[in-house]
């Protein structure tokens, strides 16, 4: 059966790219086909980002905050954001909102297979699933089929155990973020508590790590369990939804296609549009998905390659994850020395790849140059990538 586009893979990166497809007057009438082995009816995930505006998906933010707050053992710094707003989307209200939409057009159609292949012929890309083969002149991989190989030499990983508790009084001021709150023991690696209230008595408490291993099951449950009742003097709550991630941080190279195809597109972290340095990832998918929809509105093969400005970035977090990777710096003293020295908001610009050349000469500058220079001497080798 013959497509004009496949999406494979119906996360956060296919949905998006499927709902501006369909906004899209000269594309809204392509026959797509959107293949994921499982219908997206779970509350699976949380994405939290920034921006300046309303954006594609306001309609669903859930919550926002202009107001955050870094902690460490060193300083505490609240601050007010003048430009951005974070905000926070849940995942059954984005899967939820998109595909509602998505029901008013016959040309699209979903079904739910194991993915097993994904190939390039001539002028065509092939999917194969458990059930069947489909054909596309595009197809748009989420799924990791074509990931690197990821080890600890090279690699991260940032996991988290996030709980949202409702409590029984009001305690907490929904106006203000926890961004990071490193006073945690640091013994697993870079170790830190957001938390994310949405109203006086309700929050996301989220435990997250930079380490090479996850950490037994328990030990979670142990950390938040004892934040809670601690750090936030909370007693008596329950929690109303549950969640666990691992987002890949390494300096291994995720292609945007692979090699000797233009008819396979890598969205998402299969692409290379998660962080680095960071894990965020949302915004970076919505940049692409734009990039994407010109592209094929105007005829053009949609894969953009990497710019000078793009390399850059990527330059910059490979540098600093080799700085965590070799422990001459710890990742809590990185980010406290940011924070501490630099506006929180030139660094949010920074995390998203918007920053001017000055912006990113005051946080180098703000940085202990031995580590960085090295780290980053030793990183230059990855120019070579081109897409």
């Amino acid at each position: 059966m013959q497509y004009d586009y496949i999406i494979a893979g119906s996360g956060c990166a296919g949905l998006s790219l499927l709902c501006s497809i369909l906004l899209e007057p000269k594309l809204k009438g392509k026959k797509i086909l959107v293949l994921d082995k499982a219908k997206k009816t779970n509350n699976d995930r949380t994405w939290c980002y920034w921006e300046k505006e309303e954006g594609l998906f306001e309609p669903i933010v859930h919550h926002q905050w202009k107001t955050l707050e870094f902690l460490s053992n060193d300083f505490n710094r609240q601050f007010h954001l003048k430009h951005h707003s974070y905000k926070m989307i849940r995942g059954i209200d984005f899967y939820t909102y998109i595909l509602k939409y998505a029901e008013e057009f016959k040309n699209v159609s979903f079904k739910q297979e194991s993915i097993e292949k994904i190939e390039s012929e001539n002028k065509f890309a092939f999917v194969q699933t458990d059930q069947s083969r489909y054909k596309a002149k595009y197809v748009f991989n989420s799924t990791p089929l074509f990931y690197p190989k990821i080890n600890t030499k090279n690699s991260l990983l940032q996991h988290f155990e996030g709980w949202v508790i409702k409590t029984k009084d009001n305690v907490f001021d929904s106006n203000v973020g926890t961004l990071m709150d490193f006073t945690l023991n640091q013994k697993n690696g870079a170790t830190f508590m957001y938390v994310l209230p949405t109203s006086q008595s309700e929050a996301l408490v989220e435990y997250t790590l930079f380490s090479p291993t996850l950490l037994p099951k328990q030990e979670y449950k142990k950390a938040l369990e004892n934040y809670i009742k601690d750090d936030l003097k909370i007693e008596n709550y329950e929690i109303v939804h549950t969640e666990f991630g691992v987002i890949p941080m390494t300096q291994a190279k995720f292609s945007r296609k692979p090699k000797q195809t233009s008819n396979i597109i890598n969205l998402g972290t299969a692409g290379g549009f998660t962080k680095a340095s960071s894990g965020y990832t949302f915004q970076f998918i919505q940049k692409n998905t734009l990039s994407i929809v010109d592209a094929l509105k105007n005829d053009r093969k949609p894969i953009k390659k990497l710019s000078f400005r793009d390399k850059m970035y990527q330059w910059y977090d490979r540098t600093l994850l080799e700085v965590i990777l070799s422990g001459k710096i710890s990742g809590k003293d990185i980010f406290s020395i940011l924070f501490k020295t630099v506006s929180p908001e030139r660094i949010l610009v920074f995390l998203g790849n918007e920053s001017s050349i000055w912006d990113d000469l005051i946080i180098m500058k703000s940085l202990p140059v031995i580590p960085f220079l090295k780290a980053g001497i030793k990183q230059l080798g990855f120019w070579r990538i081109d897409t």
